[in-house]
């Protein structure tokens, strides 16, 4: 197993692990170049960001998903998009732990998606948790979405919300830490 499926498995990696280097920071490196293509090309030259994203995702771009520019992904081998997404612009993709974004996800401005968290007692030491978000969610501008949550099929997630526990399909949620306040 890679370095990815054993983080994904549960292992936790010193940052100094020569595993964890070599692996990860070469993926972090490649992701860091083409984000910054990505980010310097005309937002009108729309064909050039659709080819350097398909490259950031090793050609698994499918149908109708576009990330607005700017944006940064650490790891964009360990994303997997679903069609018809859309993240607006200023998403942070913290993605070493895997990030599954299903079919029809809709994501604001500046949503944070973050997998990746640190050992208290060894802050050198990293442990992550899978992020899910399931079909027709839409998460809205400036939320974050902390490691190990599920965000249910058609959920909302309201402006400016901290997710922290899994949110049930259909319910709407807002806040810090985010709760439900609805269903629909």
């Amino acid at each position: 197993m890679n370095v990815f499926e054993n983080l994904r498995e549960g292992k936790h990696y010193h940052i100094l692990d020569e595993d964890y280097q070599r692996e990860a920071h070469t993926e972090f490196d490649r992701c860091a170049h083409i984000c910054h293509l990505i980010n310097l090309t005309d937002p009108v030259d729309k064909e050039k960001i659709l080819q350097l994203e398909k490259e950031l995702f090793n050609g698994n771009l499918p149908e109708n998903t576009f990330l607005t520019p700017p944006f940064q992904i650490d790891c964009a081998c360990r994303v997997f998009l679903g069609k018809n997404v859309f993240a607006n612009h200023g998403l942070t993709v913290m993605s070493v732990g895997t990030i599954t974004i299903e079919e029809g996800v809709m994501l604001g401005p500046e949503v944070g998606l973050f997998t990746v968290n640190h050992e208290p007692q060894n802050i050198r030491v990293i442990m992550t948790k899978e992020i899910l978000i399931k079909k027709n969610a839409w998460i809205g501008a400036r939320v974050n979405i902390l490691p190990g949550v599920t965000i249910g099929e058609n959920a909302i997630i309201g402006t400016g919300s901290i997710v922290t526990k899994d949110i049930p399909d259909n319910a709407v949620a807002v806040g810090n830490p985010a709760r439900i306040v609805k269903f629909i």
